[in-house]
């Protein structure tokens, strides 16, 4: 990588999402992310504020607790549902689109619970900086499609952001992915198991009951109210 490269915090360019703002945000949600947003945010993440990309100390963040990762977690319904939950366990949020974290916080007031940190933005930065087989669990819940063929290197299910994931991964741990994009199932169950993952499964899953403590969100909805067939996609670390 060349200094042309780099963004001049020092950070690579990535090219990743599509947008970072949908429609106005109402006042409530702008007074979130002014007062709430900095109690949930784990420093040393961006490369501003971490630009030797030293590892988090997540006993600090967390305690004993083990950790949860959600990749892209859109409105909030399931991380919320699964802090609520799952008390005893730290689950870290990743989101660059700004109106899901002011949608999250809302829902976090409400839940009154602690047991969550958030990053507003890329999740490649939150992989620089933790730890080698740091996380339990991770999910990836409805992830951008990019439909248009020239755009899949920006799916998730790239080797940019499987290895990374493998890393941050304990042997063992669960990897959760859904879907309603057919071609999108096709590629995880292509890159997925190429990047030290078995999934758990012969055939497709059940939608109607995908996992046990599965909440149904948004983007289910909206996949099932425009026709199109969700997908739900358990892998293990090997």
């Amino acid at each position: 990588m060349t200094a042309d490269d780099k963004h001049p915090s020092g950070a690579p360019w990535r090219n990743f999402y599509g947008r970072f703002k949908g429609k106005t945000l109402r006042d409530s949600q702008k007074e979130y992310l002014e007062t709430d947003l900095k109690e949930y945010t784990p420093e040393g993440v961006t490369w501003e504020e971490n630009p030797d990309r030293k590892p988090l100390d997540l006993k600090a963040l967390f305690g004993d607790r083990e950790i949860w990762l959600e990749t892209g977690f859109g409105g909030g319904e399931h991380m919320v549902h699964q802090a609520v939950q799952n008390p005893d366990v730290g689950i870290i949020g990743c989101e660059p689109f700004i109106n899901g974290v002011a949608m999250l916080l809302g829902k976090l007031r409400e839940a009154n619970v602690e047991n969550v940190a958030i990053h507003p933005g890329d999740v490649r930065d939150m992989f620089d900086v933790l730890p080698d087989a740091s996380i339990s669990k991770a999910f990836l819940l409805y992830p951008d499609p990019w439909p248009k063929k020239r755009h899949h290197r920006r799916r998730f299910v790239t080797p940019e952001h499987l290895e990374p994931l493998a890393r941050v991964l304990k042997p063992g741990s669960i990897f959760r992915v859904a879907t309603d994009i057919p071609d999108y199932v096709r590629q995880t169950l292509e890159q997925v198991p190429r990047h030290g993952f078995e999934w758990l499964a012969e055939g497709p899953e059940d939608w109607r009951n995908p996992w046990d403590d599965w909440i149904s969100t948004r983007y289910e909805q909206k996949a099932l109210r425009e026709g199109r067939t969700p997908h739900y996609l358990t892998f293990r670390r090997k």
